[in-house]
């Protein structure tokens, strides 16, 4: 089968090679032209524009996103418009939020398109481990693209899945995303108890090690956090600012609107955004509070 792959980030450049080595003709384009180059190495083919990336595509076309959510995904889907012919089909499979998704379908149907979303996790590991997929889309859509998806998992038959309709994948995506936010908060918390239990010296990468075996917490998270833990045991130079990719936010709005608790996930958030703060008001505030309605000493800025 053959595909168009237009963004080839690291998770773009991975898929594509593992849909190469599957035997599947890609045609990849991304802005920059070493990108593509690095793809056409590992048996791709390259285009130099998303017209060219087309013209190489044999009618009904599969073209796949996988490019920053929001504005780059209306602005490339705006010029494949132009491009496609009714019948072709896109796929994003990039962290769309899902009620874009749901729009953009809607748009693209319009058009004479099909329309297929994807949430895609595996990150990096995707390449040799294979990825998960929560698909969405009709059943027809989801079949045509069938023979990528099981070439992309780690197994024909695991590690994807046709969620329903379109903008169930990434519903899905969102919310693994969100619970991922807390797990890996839970960890970050849990070793920092054993770091401040200064009196047993602990050795975390060993605390690791022992927990990937049998416990009922083992992960591969927990595998992660060994893998950095060994490599770099006192996380030395590393600045305490952790970003978002902005679902674990969709996360708790949906939780919100659907009026279902998720305290964990959304303290999980917050303590993200709590750790980018460079001059924090709030404690600065809580501080000034207890002198003034206790005289407690404020400690001074040298």
């Amino acid at each position: 089968m053959e595909v168009g792959m237009v963004g080839l980030g690291k998770m773009g450049a991975n898929m594509t090679v593992r849909l190469v080595q599957g035997g599947h003709r890609v045609v990849g384009f991304a802005r920059t032209r070493a990108v593509v180059d690095a793809v056409v190495q590992q048996g791709a083919v390259g285009a130099d524009s998303l017209a060219n990336l087309v013209r190489q595509l044999a009618p009904p076309r599969v073209v796949w996103l996988m490019i920053p959510s929001g504005t780059p995904v209306d602005q490339t889907l705006d010029q494949l418009h132009s491009l496609l012919a009714p019948g072709d089909l896109v796929v994003d499979g990039g962290n769309s939020y899902y009620r874009d998704t749901l729009r953009r379908a809607a748009l693209a149907t319009s058009w004479g398109l099909r329309y297929v979303d994807v949430g895609t996790s595996g990150g990096i590991w995707g390449l040799k481990e294979g990825y998960s997929m929560m698909v969405g889309g009709e059943d027809a859509d989801v079949e045509r693209i069938r023979p990528i998806l099981e070439t992309l998992a780690p197994g024909p038959t695991r590690g994807w899945g046709h969620m329903g309709p379109v903008g169930s994948g990434h519903f899905v995506k969102m919310v693994h995303n969100g619970i991922e936010y807390g797990l890996m908060q839970a960890y970050a918390e849990g070793f920092a108890v054993l770091q401040g239990k200064t009196e047993f010296a602990l050795d975390l990468h060993q605390v690791a090690e022992v927990w990937r075996y049998g416990s009922v917490i083992r992960s591969w998270l927990l595998e992660l956090t060994e893998a950095a833990l060994a490599e770099n045991p006192s996380l030395t130079g590393i600045e305490p600012w952790v970003a978002d990719s902005g679902e674990g936010r969709w996360t708790v709005t949906e939780a919100m609107e659907l009026n279902i608790p998720a305290p964990v996930i959304t303290l999980a958030l917050q303590q993200r955004l709590r750790s980018r703060e460079t001059d924090p008001f709030t404690e600065r505030l809580l501080a000034m509070m207890r002198n003034k309605f206790g005289g407690h000493e404020v400690k001074r800025e040298s």
